[in-house]
């Protein structure tokens, strides 16, 4: 018999760890299906929407952190240009455009294999690195859709580093 036959039982779904942690920091959530929970979170550019999916048969915690900034189609090659530049300095997770409506969003896996079990620093760690991530790059984005600027152009632009006091 293969070591991934065996049938391994799980104490809880995650995602009902990750309702307490909403409920407990009195975030905005809504939990239509038992696999699947969606967190409004505020940042500091914008409001994000973190939706956690637990896939059974992967048992994986899928992460989804989106934000409202849809891409227009003339400005999407860039994107998609900006996207790379991004994801090559990632060490967690990595950016992505939902094919369907254009919606940038950061993605990232946690795999429970063998039925480890969700811990709340794994939640916090995980939910914390998603929305991190969005702001330090939420202005690259912005300026390549709505400025124009090309992907390099936009990270070189979002990535300078403040020094001294005004």
């Amino acid at each position: 018999m293969s070591l991934s036959q065996i049938e391994v039982d799980r104490h809880e779904n995650p995602v009902d760890l990750i309702e307490r942690l909403a409920a407990s920091n009195q975030w905005s959530f809504d939990r239509d299906e038992e696999d699947e929970i969606s967190i409004s979170v505020a940042g500091g550019w914008t409001d994000y929407n973190i939706a956690f999916t637990w896939l059974q048969d992967m048992e994986a915690l899928h992460v989804a952190c989106a934000f409202d900034l849809k891409v227009p189609a003339p400005r999407r090659t860039e994107v998609l240009g900006l996207v790379a530049l991004i994801n090559e300095q990632m060490w967690i997770g990595h950016f992505d455009i939902w094919p369907g409506d254009g919606v940038i969003m950061f993605r990232h896996a946690l795999l429970l294999a063998g039925g480890a079990e969700l811990n709340g620093k794994q939640c916090e760690a995980v939910l914390t690195s998603a929305v991190l991530a969005c702001e330090r790059y939420y202005q690259a984005f912005q300026f390549v859709v709505w400025a124009g600027k090309t992907g390099r152009e936009a990270l070189d632009t979002a990535m300078i580093e403040t020094r001294g006091e005004a």
